[in-house]
């Protein structure tokens, strides 16, 4: 991942939440979204009958957020709400950098 770092953190009940913010040029755009598809491929393929809610017993949920700011400035938010098996296999999948 070039432009998506994901920080974790726990939401409690057996939640992790990842979150990864991108604020880009108009003609990095592209590129930020075929991350985020990336990462939705990943997860659709690795559980795939287990997306939505998790209050409903499912693995993992998303929200992406796109907005376009002056500049002209794209920001891209994806959030991906995990059981903690998910969470372990994303993490594996995609690691942090180094800080």
């Amino acid at each position: 991942m070039r432009y998506l770092n994901f920080d974790v953190s726990l939401a409690g009940d057996g939640v992790t939440v990842l979150e990864a913010m991108a604020s880009t040029s108009a003609e990095a755009h592209a590129a930020v979204m075929a991350e985020v598809q990336q990462v939705l491929a990943w997860a659709a393929q690795h559980f795939p009958h287990s997306q939505g809610p998790l209050d409903d017993g499912n693995d993992w949920h998303h929200d992406l957020q796109l907005q376009v700011e002056e500049g002209p400035w794209h920001s891209v938010t994806l959030t991906l709400s995990g059981s903690d098996r998910f969470a372990a296999e994303f993490l594996q999948a995609f690691p942090s950098p180094p800080a």
